[in-house]
């Protein structure tokens, strides 16, 4: 139960950075539907088990030089590769976007685990 509220909590992230990022460039981050927002965090979140922990590893030199921040990058390549996977219904125009949508994506589950999520681990704790 807890995975698929946290699916659908990503597709609403994704939703929103798509609808941010359309103010700023109208054809820079596009999803189709809610079916493709849905879609698009089950394969983010296969991606997040199978292909980041790889990344991660091949890139650790980088990664510790940059104190972390080179995680942004690999969070940009999971987002192409979602991209990548499901052609025209989920668009992400160049790299650049998915690092400022991975950025934006980052932001939101922090902001999501701070206001949400940790007041309900407190409250149970209670």
């Amino acid at each position: 139960m807890r995975w698929i509220v946290s699916l659908l909590v990503n597709s609403v992230v994704l939703i929103a950075v798509s609808g941010l990022l359309k103010g700023v460039a109208p054809d820079a981050f596009y999803i189709a539907n809610i079916q493709t927002a849905i879609i698009a965090s089950i394969i983010l979140a296969i991606l997040n088990v199978f292909v980041k922990p790889l990344l991660i590893l091949i890139t650790l030199p980088i990664t510790l030089v940059t104190f972390g921040f080179f995680l942004i990058v690999i969070n940009a390549i999971t987002l192409k590769m979602t991209d990548s996977l499901l052609g025209d219904a989920f668009n992400i125009s160049g790299f650049g976007v998915a690092i400022v949508a991975a950025i934006c994506i980052s932001i939101f589950n922090m902001i999501i685990e701070k206001v949400i999520v940790e007041p309900l681990h407190e409250k149970k704790r209670k």
